[in-house]
């Protein structure tokens, strides 16, 4: 039948395709185009770039063009080609047709590579759950047995066409892989809890893939995480214990790293991973010094950050690389408040970690609130999440059986209660004294 065929067992040998949109192509991008595909196993025979003012409704690039990348896969025996740029799932089918072999578009790329690198079960149950919903509205006939999907889905039942059965087995899968993960978000939660009882603060690695993140998670840890110099080499999260120059502790969290137009399925997907940077202290932003590409970089990052609801935490710009850069010195840079805002090393070969444990230090030792509070019998839940974080250093009873307590909290916990909690913000009395006694 025409317009169907056969997947190939292989899908190494590829030809690359990145559509300009108002403008020439971009020799970074197309750079990170590259790596993507070489990162997923491809073999690139050909490397096509155009211009269009606006994408093609119904195939993306015209019909032109389109006959002409045909003739290349057939003169070169390409088995795939993909495209820099998200297609739509009728572009997709419209272009596998003309060309007779697979198509994928960005999106899908970068959810093959993590499929790859998922090594825990819960990191191959969230790049799962991010392809199923990638698939689900590409179910066509070319596509009935989910191949895409290793392992499968299961097999059809009687009285169903192909197409309604794969949908509703697909469903199925969705929803258990979605229970799977709120178990494991639960018990993460639970670490989390522990963790904040204890008053140990958690600082989460952020930044672009390949910025040397789990380098610099290394060179603070020894951790041993797997490094190296290709995209996503790191996809499950890790969280070590970090010793400071002050014999305080802290959690480091490394994860996953963000790229340009980051699929929105992985980010959904990524929800209990990337809770940890959510609900992270400080976030440590890990930035390539060398990258031409740096400001753009650092603004894909942010708009990540902005999607999982993390753009308001406090963070320290790390600019990593600094070997690569010449006349280029290991520092600290303060903000006004005298508090490290930015540092400048090579976690590559170890100048300036120091630099980056002192600034820690001083964040964490000068991060913390602390006052008093008078509340009445009828505030008991908000005493009890004072509990719950271990904040409260003394506490009285009041003669209106209420209490009086000494609390010392994170600055980020304080600035949340003083938003969310109007009795919090109304009896709160800031008292330096109260650290004292704390400390």
């Amino acid at each position: 039948m025409p317009g169907m065929f056969e997947r190939p067992q292989s899908g190494e040998k590829a030809i690359l395709v990145h559509v300009a949109l108002h403008g020439a192509a971009d020799a970074d991008e197309l750079q990170e185009f590259a790596e993507l595909a070489r990162s997923a196993g491809a073999e690139a025979l050909d490397v096509i770039t155009l211009q269009r003012r606006q994408p093609d409704p119904r195939l993306y690039i015209g019909s032109g063009k389109a006959n002409e990348i045909h003739d290349r896969i057939a003169a070169l025996g390409a088995e795939l080609v993909i495209f820099d740029n998200a297609l739509s799932p009728s572009q997709e089918r419209n272009l596998e047709k003309i060309f007779q072999c697979r198509v994928l578009d960005r999106s899908g790329l970068i959810l093959d590579i993590f499929a790859q690198r998922a090594r825990s079960h819960e990191g191959k149950l969230q790049v799962e759950l991010a392809q199923l919903q990638h698939l689900s509205t590409r179910l066509v006939r070319g596509w009935t047995h989910l191949e895409r999907q290793k392992g499968g889905i299961g097999l059809r039942g009687p009285g169903e066409t192909q197409l309604e059965t794969d949908r509703r087995l697909l469903n199925q899968r969705i929803d258990q892989i979605g229970r799977r993960l709120a178990r494991v978000d639960s018990r993460r939660e639970q670490g989390r809890r522990s963790r904040r009882r204890n008053e140990v603060p958690t600082v989460s690695l952020v930044g672009y893939t390949n910025a040397g993140k789990s380098t610099l998670f290394n060179r603070l840890t020894a951790a041993g995480v797997y490094v190296r110099d290709q995209l996503f080499a790191t996809l499950d999260p890790t969280l070590r214990r970090v010793e400071l120059d002050d014999d305080s502790t802290l959690v480091l969290a490394d994860t996953v790293g963000f790229v340009s137009r980051l699929p929105h399925e992985l980010v959904a997907a990524f929800k209990s991973t990337l809770q940890e940077t959510v609900e992270a202290d400080l976030l440590l932003h890990v930035i390539d010094a060398h990258s031409h590409q740096r400001a753009e970089q650092v603004a894909e990052v942010e708009d990540v950050l902005a999607q999982i609801g993390a753009h308001e935490l406090p963070r320290i710009e790390v600019y990593n690389k600094i070997d690569l850069l010449p006349d280029t010195v290991p520092r600290v840079e303060y903000d006004s408040n005298g508090m490290p805002r930015r540092v400048w090393l090579s976690a590559a070969d170890g100048v300036g970690i120091d630099r980056l444990r002192q600034a820690l230090t001083q964040w964490f030792r000068g991060d913390v609130v602390s006052g008093r509070l008078s509340l009445r019998p009828d505030d008991g839940r908000l005493r009890a999440m004072l509990f719950e974080q271990g904040a409260i250093v003394s506490e009285n009873h009041g003669n209106d059986g209420g209490w009086e307590l000494d609390v010392v909290l994170r600055r980020r916990e304080y600035e949340r209660l003083k938003k969310h909690e109007p009795r919090f913000a109304e009896q709160w009395q800031e008292s330096p004294e109260v650290r004292r006694r704390a400390g």
